[in-house]
C-alpha cells in the first residue's frame, strides 16, 4: 500500500544497470516524462571501474558486486560458482570484461519464428547501430555518434597472433569483426572502452541525462516489493539507507534488475508458480509458472597449455619493476597490459561440421592461473577458454524465503544433458587440435588443464566438470514469448502476463541465450523497450 505523500512518477525502471541506464535516458528525453530510477548499489566513483584490468578487483568485491554464489552443481562435480552481479551504477559493465558482441542473426531469427514479432535480425539491427559510436564510422552494420563506444584493443600479443594462424589452419579462418550477423571466425575482440578507459551505461547513458530535472535517480535503494490495485502494478516500495519508502507509478514500473533480480522481486511479490511461492510462505497475486525458470548461461571450459619461448602475461607480472613500468604506460599512453580486456583474443567454431553455424567461442588470453583471484604461474602459457554457445541444459533462479534481501538459489544445472556433455567434450578436443597445429610448434605447448593424459570421452566429461565455470551470461527467467506459450512471462511487447502497467526489459527475457556475450544484447533490449513503452502511451 503507498503512503498518502507517496511520490508519483510516469516510469518507475527498478536497476541502473546496463538495461536500467539506457532505459532511463530513453524515457526522460522527453521533458514530460518523469522517470524515477531505483539503484540498489551505489555510484560508480570508484578507481578500478575504470581501469580496464580493474575487473579483478570489481569482481567478488562487495562495493561493487553482490557477491551471489550457484547452488552445488552436479554437471560441475559438486562444486558452487561464484556468481559476480554488478552491485554499482551501470550494472555489470561496470564489472565485465567489455566485449562488444551482438550474437548471431540466427539467434534472433529463431526469436522471431517462435511467435516473437518484432524480433528478428532484420528487426533489432537498428536498435543495435542506433547506440553505437563505432571506432570503424557508420556502415550498413555499425553506427557513429551514438552513446556506446566501441575501440579496437590497445595492446597485441605475438602468442594469440599465433593462435589466430593455428585456428586457421584447422579450418577458422582470420575475420576483423564478429559483428555482422556471423560471428565465425578468429580475431581480435571488439571493447566497450573509450581511449584505454572502461566505457560503462553509467558514463554513456547516465552521465549526460541526469542533468534533466525530469529523471531522479537514487542510490542505496533495494527495491522490496510491487505495489498493486488489484491487477494493475502501481508503484514500488524500497528501503534507501534504511529507511522504507515507497513511490507510485502513473504509467509504468519497468523492472530492469537482470536475470537474477527481476525473477527475484517478482516472487517476493506474489509473482510467480503458487506452490512455489506458498512453499516459501508469499501470499500468490498471480501464478505465473515461468517466472525464475528457463535460466541459460555459458559455462567455459579453462583449458590451460604451458609454452616454450613465448612471451606472456604470466613471466612479465612476476617482476615489480615490470608492473611499475605497465602503470607507468598506462598513466601516461592509456595503453599497455592494464588496457586489457579480460580475454583479447576470440574465435567462433563449430563441435560438429554438421552444425549450420558456430556453436563455440573461445576466449583466448596470453596468461594462466590456477583459478579466478589467483597469482598468475611464473612461467609461459596461454589459457584458451571454450563454451557451448547453445546449452539444452536450463536451471532456474528462485527465492529462498519471503524475506526480499536473502539471496535467491541460482541452479544453472550445467551439463546436465547428454548434448551438453557431447559438446563439451568436442570443444576440448578441437582445443587440443588447435594447439597441436604447425603454427604451435615452435612453442612447444605442454597440456596443462584438463591434462593430455585424459582421453576416453568419460574422462572429458569429468574434466569439464572439473575446470568448467561460469562467464557471467545469466539470462532467460522471465522469457518472452506469444500468448501461446505457457512457459512466457512476458508478452512481445515485454509486459507482464496477467499483471497491467509492469513490464521486464532485461537479459531475463531472452526466450533462447545468444551466441557471444551478451551485454550489448542486453543494451538492445533497453533500446527497444523503450521505443514500444513510448509507443503505447502514444497509441
Amino acid at each position: 500500500m503507498h503512503s498518502a505523500d507517496a511520490p508519483q512518477f510516469d516510469y518507475v525502471v527498478v536497476g541502473a544497470g546496463t538495461a536500467g541506464c539506457a532505459l532511463a535516458n530513453r524515457l526522460s528525453k522527453d521533458p514530460r516524462n518523469r522517470v524515477l530510477l531505483l539503484e540498489a548499489g551505489g555510484s560508480d566513483r570508484y578507481f578500478w571501474i575504470h581501469v580496464p584490468v580493474g575487473y579483478l578487483y570489481t569482481q567478488n568485491n562487495p562495493r561493487t558486486d553482490w557477491c551471489l554464489k550457484t547452488e552445488a552443481e552436479a554437471g560441475l562435480n559438486g562444486r558452487a560458482l561464484n556468481y559476480p552481479r554488478g552491485k554499482v551504477l551501470g550494472g555489470c559493465s561496470a564489472i565485465n570484461g567489455m566485449i562488444y558482441m551482438r550474437g548471431q542473426k540466427q539467434d534472433y531469427d529463431l526469436w522471431r519464428q517462435a511467435g516473437n514479432e518484432g524480433w528478428s535480425w532484420d528487426d533489432v539491427l537498428p536498435y543495435f547501430r542506433r547506440s553505437q559510436d563505432h571506432f570503424g564510422g557508420g556502415d550498413t552494420w555499425h553506427g557513429a555518434g551514438g552513446e556506446w563506444r566501441i575501440e579496437q584493443p590497445r595492446i597485441a600479443w605475438d602468442i594469440l597472433d599465433t593462435f589466430r594462424d593455428a585456428a586457421a589452419e584447422t579450418g577458422i579462418p582470420p575475420v576483423d569483426d564478429f559483428n555482422r550477423g556471423d560471428n565465425e571466425g578468429c580475431g581480435y575482440f571488439q571493447v566497450n572502452q573509450r581511449r584505454g578507459v572502461r566505457w560503462t551505461t553509467a558514463k554513456a547513458f547516465l552521465r549526460p541525462a541526469r542533468r534533466r530535472p525530469n529523471l531522479v535517480v537514487v542510490t542505496h535503494a533495494r527495491t522490496t516489493g510491487l505495489l498493486f490495485d488489484g491487477r494493475r502494478c502501481t508503484g514500488v516500495s524500497y528501503v534507501e539507507r534504511g529507511i522504507s519508502k515507497s513511490v507510485i507509478a502513473v504509467r509504468e514500473v519497468i523492472l530492469a534488475a537482470g536475470a537474477i533480480g527481476s525473477p527475484q522481486l517478482l516472487e517476493v511479490s506474489g509473482i510467480g508458480r503458487a506452490d512455489l511461492l506458498r512453499d516459501r510462505g508469499i501470499e500468490v497475486r498471480h501464478d505465473l509458472p515461468g517466472v525464475g525458470e528457463n535460466l541459460q548461461d555459458h559455462l567455459q571450459l579453462r583449458t590451460i597449455f604451458a609454452l616454450q619461448d613465448a612471451v606472456t602475461l604470466n613471466e612479465q607480472a612476476q617482476s615489480w619493476w615490470n608492473k611499475a613500468a605497465m602503470g607507468l604506460n598506462y598513466m601516461l599512453f592509456r595503453a599497455g597490459p592494464l588496457t586489457m580486456a579480460p580475454s583479447q583474443l576470440g574465435a567462433f567454431a563449430r563441435s560438429d561440421p554438421a552444425r549450420e553455424t558456430p556453436d563455440l567461442q573461445y576466449h583466448i588470453q596470453p596468461l594462466s592461473l590456477d583459478r579466478f583471484g589467483d597469482p598468475l604461474h611464473a612461467f609461459p602459457a596461454i589459457t584458451a577458454s571454450v563454451c557451448n554457445l547453445r546449452p539444452t541444459s536450463r536451471g532456474s533462479v528462485h527465492v529462498r524465503d519471503r524475506d526480499p534481501v536473502t539471496p535467491p538459489a541460482i541452479a544453472p544445472h550445467y551439463l546436465s544433458t547428454d548434448e551438453d556433455r557431447r559438446v563439451a567434450v568436442a570443444s576440448i578436443r578441437l582445443t587440443r587440435k588447435i594447439m597441436a597445429a604447425p603454427a604451435m610448434a615452435r612453442h612447444a605447448p605442454e597440456e596443462l588443464k584438463p591434462g593430455a593424459a585424459l582421453t576416453s570421452d568419460a574422462a572429458l566429461v569429468e574434466a569439464a566438470g572439473d575446470i568448467g565455470t561460469t562467464i557471467f551470461h545469466p539470462v532467460g527467467t522471465c522469457a518472452m514469448g506469444p500468448g501461446s506459450d505457457e512457459a512466457a512471462v512476458v508478452d512481445p511487447r515485454l509486459r507482464l502476463r496477467g499483471i497491467d502497467g509492469l513490464r521486464v526489459a532485461d537479459a531475463s527475457i531472452m526466450p533462447r541465450i545468444t551466441s557471444g556475450n551478451t551485454n550489448s544484447p542486453t543494451l538492445m533490449i533497453a533500446e527497444k523497450a523503450a521505443d514500444m513503452i513510448l509507443a503505447d502511451v502514444r497509441a
